[in-house]
């Protein structure tokens, strides 16, 4: 293969480990070989995550053919038009109480132009995030937006031949830290309002991206042919080629000299060989450009490396999981914020459990405890009761969802039954209080909107609540409820 003229973006070898590197790299022309620490394996792995977690995220929706909510290419735009069901595998922990309407965008070669109208829902918001994992909510029905139309002009530092310049016609200008982006609707779909629904099920079909070439009546400018690293599972892509992908990643990327958690992540690589525009070798040719480290393809491998970034891996996201569903989470508010306003442990957190969430002031995803402090298992059935008092405090709406622990994923039921609330089904008591069951059969007498089917068997289950646009005076106060084993 050819490498004259191809970047590392170009070409890639998908399947070394991430733990390879010790015994593979040349510094400065000289050879060396160096065993990573446990210490150093664990902060690579932490500083890494949300930029893995995010690149599987972000590719599964734009390339990912088995993804039922692909846009299947970049700067286009798809409406998924019911809510998720258990067929989703492209993100762990998927809504199923919005309508999602996504928009995958590659600003290499220009901007990207998206046409937002207005909605008649309860909730509505705009979030964009690149493979960094930093979330912004552009536009909210919680800042009073989607009353009226909105064209907003995406772009990065690297975009070509753009530089800030006015567009008319547009209203927003949002400058995104990559290169390959996602920028997505969350759409209360008032399911329970058929003309309401129809409605906004219309308005999801106005929803229209073009490159600015495109939006100012020209042919689109030519994208260069990229081959990206495998994308998949965290933990497989930490094993078998989390190099590439960092490498990937950092290509596309803008890093800040002055903010911490960036600074982290890049001496955290730059031992292992990953540096912003580093070139690399494909079979035997040399390296392009002029890198500082040239990696070599003839390397030997020690697959055991890779196996102790997955363990790493894999460790970390049961440990999160555990800190999420705790009572005692001291997380709820500062996951999903903009960058500059996060710390390491949330951002690792988010990025294992659920990646791409909204910051706390759009929605809050409190998870839910056992009364006996054992994890849920599908072995067992159980019931979380709520008064109408200790509902959680809504302004919007709220939801609780079932999935397996290990994957995150909706359990597979004939019924298509995901969650408890006012899109996905619920039916309140005569008090306004709720009892929801999750088990293999659904108990007599309780309705069918309250029941959360399982299979019965030996697995993990657990469940997120989401509380959106919450009371967040009120949600400082409240307490998620308990799941009791029956």
């Amino acid at each position: 293969m050819n490498t004259k003229n191809h970047k590392e973006n170009g070409l890639m070898r998908p399947f070394l480990c991430f733990g390879l590197i010790a015994s593979c790299l040349l510094s400065a022309g000289q050879g060396f070989a160096k065993e990573l620490t446990d210490q150093e394996i664990d902060n690579i792995v932490r500083r890494s995550y949300q930029y893995i977690a995010m690149y599987n995220v972000i590719n599964n929706f734009a390339l990912n053919e088995n993804n039922p909510m692909s846009t299947g290419g970049w700067n286009k735009t798809y409406a998924v038009t019911a809510l998720a069901d258990h067929t989703v595998r492209a993100i762990a922990r998927p809504n199923n109480d919005t309508l999602y309407l996504s928009t995958m965008l590659d600003l290499r070669a220009e901007p990207v132009v998206v046409h937002y109208p207005a909605f008649d829902s309860k909730f509505v918001s705009l979030e964009t995030s690149a493979y960094d994992h930093y979330c912004d909510i552009p536009l909210s029905t919680t800042k009073g937006d989607f009353k009226k139309p909105v064209t907003m002009l995406y772009y990065t530092d690297r975009t070509q031949g753009y530089h800030g310049e006015k567009v008319k016609g547009v209203d927003k200008y949002m400058k995104m830290s990559g290169d390959f982006a996602i920028a997505f609707l969350r759409i209360m779909p008032h399911a329970a309002e058929p003309e309401r629904l129809k409605k906004n099920l219309a308005t999801m079909k106005e929803v229209t991206a073009k490159t600015l070439s495109e939006y100012l009546g020209k042919p689109a400018k030519p994208v260069e042919k990229t081959r990206f690293p495998a994308f998949g599972s965290d933990a497989d892509v930490f094993e078998k080629n989390g190099r590439y992908v960092m490498q990937f990643v950092f290509n596309h990327t803008t890093f800040d000299p002055k903010d911490k958690m960036d600074q982290a992540v890049l001496a955290a690589l730059k031992p292992l060989g990953v540096a912003p525009g580093q070139y690399f070798n494909v079979g035997n040719q040399p390296a392009m450009g002029s890198p500082t480290i040239q990696w070599r393809s003839e390397i030997q491998l020690d697959e055991s490396d890779g196996k102790k970034f997955r363990e790493v891996a894999e460790k970390i996201a049961q440990e999160s999981l555990a800190i999420w569903n705790s009572p005692d989470n001291p997380y709820l508010f500062d996951v999903f914020k903009p960058k500059g306003e996060m710390t390491l442990e949330p951002m690792v957190i988010q990025s294992a459990v659920g990646p791409i969430g909204n910051p706390a002031e759009e929605a809050m995803y409190p998870g839910i405890a056992t009364t006996d402090g054992q994890p849920m298992n599908a072995l067992n059935d159980y019931v979380i009761r709520m008064t109408k008092d200790q509902l959680p405090p809504a302004i919007a709406f709220w939801s609780a969802t079932l999935y397996d622990s290990k994957n995150g994923f909706f359990i597979p039921n004939d019924h298509k039954k995901y969650s408890v609330g006012e899109n996905g089904g619920m039916k309140l008591d005569k008090d306004g209080g709720i009892a929801i069951y999750i088990a293999a059969e659904k108990p007599a007498g309780v309705p069918e909107e309250n029941w959360l089917p399982i299979n019965r068997g030996d697995e993990g289950l657990d469940i997120i609540m989401r509380v959106y646009q919450p009371d967040l005076e009120k949600m400082k106060t409240w307490q998620a409820p308990k799941a009791e084993k029956l």
